[in-house]
């Protein structure tokens, strides 16, 4: 603390800056810390740039190979594996090996002894079948996607432990692709030999790996040459940026998926049919069957596939294919180059930046420290799980044993989080909407609290030895050891707090509700967060604004006007006249200026923003506010869409931001 006391200024400049690892630090530790040290205090104040440190940190200690991502050698693999090892491709998103594959029975003279199948339903007989012949005849026998049959894995796993009584001809080899899954048979992955592939990360890497699969017969082959390949140019751009922007993680995408090389070589085809048979360019069907029917056939979520509109709508437009170098992004080095033959393009991309600005997919620069945090968080979670989870006394030293330091953190920090939350009984006598919520809210709480304490109660015994520590009792053990929920607990409502926070949230949730129980009246302003179902006391709201209109309306007519407060919450004494206030909502992606009221740009590292509180108003027959007024993002847990001002900026300028409003935060 004295440093920062005395260096204020010193400590402020190496903290924003952009590479603190690398920066002096302030004072006397810059001398006396060494490597590690320095790790330590990157992790506590700039945890972005951990990884960073880490990665310096191997090569400088161990070497840049352990770094450095291999090449997979396929011929060398074969060389290395017999006729009963299987070969396993753990799948990446993005990533098939079938081409691999193809290409290296070319190579090796096993074309014609090359059988694949797409496991799925029904498929199981057709396996086993080319297992057995593969033995008998040497055939390389591929079986893609084990995961989408699992109810057959037990049997295959049988198939690879007879190949060793079989004998198989020299020749067989099975070939075995899945995801990652936790029912995929371990004996199968302990007996074969495992590899993984990851897509090439950039842009620039993308659109070079995409024009290779381009062919100069393809290339030349569309009657409409000059559009042809400026839109085949978009096109490459488009599938890169969708494949790259789920870096941001749920800034990128609510889901992440997998699209694949199918998808491009299906939208070619379709670019190319289309400009052969139409005299003018048919954008919107273009548009429709490339971004809502091939890509938009793996989105699932309908917020993710407006993002996916708002991409194609820019780059597959009139001025892609009319207007010289037409922009693809803000930044100045991204746009359709000069048209030319299939080496130019090639050329081209190679020029592009190995390092690409948030900026070239819309987003802030605050995205990418909130993706490095993600990562940071993944690293160190990690780390933990191969801690041991047996500390013997030798182990341990003179410290306190995992026991030791489990033991006596139930009582001291749960006996606050266990108020009596009883309800009024004049709440019984004729509910209104809003009441029978309170009561739904409380017996959830009140059933969460009990069983919070038996749950801690018996962990206590087992720590003991009075009780035998059963499986829900041990996991709870380690949770709490390494600070984490437990996930008996987190059944009543959604949470990514750590066990710390977790607990100080359940208190104020209880507060709130136990506080309307006391006054038998509904507060001024609702944190809607602390409720375990939040779209329930929004139907109730729209149940009790019905019931309030002396012409009978149905709650499926009503529908929500949102204004943002422009008082402190401090100072709102009083409900509004109509609707409810609900605070403790947070921007992500976005910030909120109070004197405009509408959205503006957060500042430098600002990963959330508080917004004021909302008033949530039911009107009738609303009709939907201009595309120009605003937009919402919700994240994956979606509870409602709120239309907020989108300021002098046009909106698709907020859905590529990814901007959330946010019920909770992760600590």
């Amino acid at each position: 603390m004295a440093s920062f006391e005395k260096y204020p200024r010193d400590w402020k400049l190496w903290f924003t800056s952009a590479e603190p690892e690398k920066a002096p630090m302030p004072g006397d530790w810059e001398n006396s810390c060494n490597e590690l040290q320095r790790m330590l205090i990157v992790r506590s104040l700039r945890p972005d740039r951990v990884l960073f440190c880490a990665t310096t940190f191997i090569v400088n200690y161990l070497g840049p190979r352990f770094v450095e991502p291999p090449v997979l050698d396929m011929r060398a693999v074969v060389d290395e594996s017999t006729c009963t090892t299987p070969l396993v491709f753990v799948l990446s998103p993005g990533v098939d090996p079938t081409g691999a594959l193809l290409q290296l029975a070319e190579t090796t003279g096993m074309s014609k002894l090359f059988h694949a199948l797409s496991l799925g339903q029904g498929q199981a007989p057709i396996a086993k079948k080319m297992i057995e012949e593969g033995v008998k005849k040497g055939h390389w026998v591929f079986l893609a996607n084990c995961h989408l049959s699992l109810s057959w894995m037990p049997e295959l796993d049988k198939l690879v432990e007879q190949l060793e009584v079989q004998k198989p001809h020299a020749d067989f080899r099975l070939w075995l692709s899945s995801s990652p899954h936790p029912d995929f048979p371990i004996n199968i992955l302990q007996a074969g030999i495992k590899m993984t592939t990851e897509p090439p990360k950039g842009v620039r890497a993308n659109m070079k790996r995409l024009y290779h699969l381009v062919t100069e017969a393809q290339f030349t082959r569309c009657a409409k040459p000059v559009f042809y390949r400026k839109l085949l140019f978009s096109l490459c751009f488009f599938h890169s940026i969708l494949l790259e922007r789920k870096k941001f993680l749920q800034l990128g995408w609510n889901i992440i998926y997998g699209f694949n090389n199918s998808d491009f070589e299906v939208s070619e085809n379709l670019l190319s049919l289309y400009l052969n048979e139409y005299e003018q360019i048919p954008w919107d069907a273009l548009k429709y069957l490339i971004a809502e029917v091939n890509y938009g056939g793996h989105v699932t979520d309908d917020w993710d596939r407006r993002l996916l509109t708002t991409y194609i709508n820019d780059y597959f437009c009139e001025a892609a294919v009319t207007e010289p170098y037409f922009k693809l992004s803000t930044l100045a080095t991204y746009y359709i180059p000069h048209d030319g033959p299939l080496s130019s393009y090639k050329d081209f991309i190679n020029m592009l930046p190995t390092h690409e600005h948030p900026d070239l997919f819309g987003q802030h620069p605050n995205a990418d420290i909130a993706s490095q945090i993600a990562e940071t968080r993944s690293l160190f979670d990690t780390l933990l799980s191969l801690q041991p989870q047996v500390t013997s006394a030798s182990a341990a030293g003179a410290g306190p044993s995992r026991e030791d330091k489990v033991r006596p953190s139930p009582p001291a920090s749960w006996d606050k989080s266990e108020p009596n939350v009883l309800p009024k009984t004049s709440l019984f006598l004729d509910p209104s909407p809003l009441d029978v919520v309170l009561l739904q809210e409380i017996q959830r709480y009140n059933a969460l609290l009990s069983m919070i304490k038996s749950s801690l109660v018996e962990l206590e015994k087992g720590i003991k030895g009075l009780v035998v520590m059963s499986s829900s009792l041990e996991e709870t053990f380690n949770c709490m050891y390494d600070a984490r929920v437990p996930p008996l607990w987190e059944k009543a409502y959604p949470s990514l707090k750590p066990l710390a926070a977790w607990t100080r949230d359940l208190c104020q949730r209880v507060l709130q509700f136990s506080r309307w129980a006391e006054q038998a009246q509904p507060p001024n302003l609702f944190w809607l967060s602390g409720f375990t179902f939040p779209n329930g006391f929004l139907t109730a709201v729209l149940q009790s604004a019905a019931r309030q209109n002396k012409v009978t309306v149905s709650v499926d007519t009503l529908s929500w006007d949102f204004t943002v407060s422009s008082l402190e919450e401090s100072h709102i004494q009083n409900p509004p006249k109509d609707g409810v206030y609900v605070r403790g909502l947070y921007l992500e992606g976005a910030a909120w200026d109070k004197k405009a009221t509408c959205l503006v740009e957060a500042e430098p590292m600002q990963m959330v923003c508080p917004i004021p509180a909302i008033n949530f108003k039911p009107v009738e027959n609303r009709k939907k506010m201009a595309k120009s007024e605003g937009v919402f993002v919700p994240t994956s847990s979606f509870v409602i869409a709120v239309e907020l001002k989108s300021g002098n900026v046009n909106p698709d300028h907020w859905i590529k931001r990814g901007a959330a409003l946010l019920m909770s935060l992760d600590s």
